[in-house]
């Protein structure tokens, strides 16, 4: 995973952790139920993404929720609605865009506290599970149909749905898609395929298909990468699900730093922010906490 030196070690603190209040201790969903058995789980978030304020949206996954982290770290209650929000992506222009596991993707009215459907089927059929979403600076959408594929069921799809309306499926054999982000040439497609415990690379070719798909890098634990950002560098920054850890990777592939968790090993998605783009934010589900890392540094 390295050649000549080893990866930076870089620590944690925790930013805010979910208020008690808003927990639901004891109670049991259908969404924990499959993906979290005999786990007890009083919140799953996930999906963290900055507005033009510096508020952290984050979603509740099994109970349908979305919050408002203010940069005090006070929470607040934006919806709740009968839905299992996955990912979450703000646009440049404010717009509030979730890939929803039962429903498709939505669109936040965060002012109004509601969501409306934006894609809920392609050719009349309904999608396995959407995860993640990533947002082209055209405004194009790219999103994850995830389900519960896996090594059993390499069948996971990556969309594109183009500003003109235009759904094009990238790839249908993909095992677990999850979190994805483009390069900042916005060239090349990188998908985290949580049960091949690896990072896809999917270059674009001059028709917007894509060809070549390859390993970018490969991890190893009982679950796999998650939620991903990249920087203006280049350097992919992966939240890993069972190992406490979001990974480092270079532009050629090689592991140049890890992010330990301060909290659970959960560590489900991350995003960058602070006023020189120099912290990452990144959410342990196990414990429903938000924590941040220095990256200035790197």
């Amino acid at each position: 995973m390295y050649l000549e030196t080893p990866p930076r070690l870089i620590e944690t603190k925790l930013f805010s952790a979910m208020p008690d209040k808003f927990r639901r201790k004891g109670v049991r969903t259908d969404w924990a139920d499959a993906n979290r058995p005999n786990l007890p789980t009083d919140s799953f978030i996930e999906g963290p993404s900055f507005d033009g304020d510096g508020h952290l949206y984050i979603v509740d996954i099994p109970f349908g929720r979305i919050f408002r982290v203010a940069p005090d770290g006070e929470w607040s209650l934006v919806v709740e609605y009968e839905g299992w929000p996955n990912g979450l992506k703000i646009g440049s222009d404010g717009r509030i865009l979730v890939a929803d596991y039962m429903h498709g993707i939505m669109e936040l009215d965060a002012k109004a506290g509601r969501v409306k459907p934006v894609l809920t089927a392609r050719n009349s059929e309904s999608f396995r599970g959407c995860n993640d979403l990533h947002l082209a600076s055209n405004g194009d959408i790219y999103f994850t149909d995830q389900g519960q594929t896996g090594l059993h069921d390499a069948s996971g799809r990556v969309y594109r749905l183009a500003s003109n309306g235009r759904l094009d499926c990238l790839l249908h054999t993909g095992i677990s898609p999850n979190g994805l982000v483009l390069d900042p040439s916005e060239t090349v497609l990188f998908v985290a395929m949580t049960r091949d415990n690896a990072v896809w690379r999917l270059p674009f070719m001059k028709d917007g298909s894509v060809s070549k798909v390859g390993r970018f890098c490969s991890l190893f634990g009982t679950s796999g990468p998650d939620g991903m950002t990249m920087d203006a560098k280049g350097r992919l920054f992966v939240g890993h699900a069972s190992l406490g850890h979001v990974f480092v990777f270079a532009p050629n592939g090689e592991l140049i730093a890890r992010i330990k968790s301060c909290a659970g090993p959960n560590c489900t998605n991350v995003a960058i922010g602070g006023a020189n783009k120099d912290r990452l934010y990144v959410t342990e589900s196990s414990t429903g906490s938000v924590l941040v890392a220095d990256i200035g540094g790197l």
